[in-house]
């Protein structure tokens, strides 16, 4: 099966809780797709698949990061 033919975008998102400091800031670029753990604050993946029109917003996440704990890769 191709990636266009599965649901979701071409690229999965990921991160990396041991990396995060909880600065929020993938949460306010992309709420659709991150969130923030109640009990620590770290980051959590909601879509690890974003839609293509989803994606533009994780490329921000992913910029605004401060410490790199979120990355997108292309779907394999």
């Amino acid at each position: 099966m191709s990636a266009t033919s599965r649901p979701g975008g071409p690229e999965r998102v990921s991160a990396r809780r041991d990396l995060c400091v909880g600065a929020g800031q993938c949460v306010l670029a992309a709420p659709a797709v991150f969130d923030q753990a109640v009990d620590d604050g770290l980051v959590l993946v909601l879509d690890d698949t974003p839609s293509a029109a989803e994606l533009p917003a994780v490329r921000d996440a992913v910029w605004a990061c401060p410490s790199g704990a979120v990355t997108l890769r292309p779907r394999t």
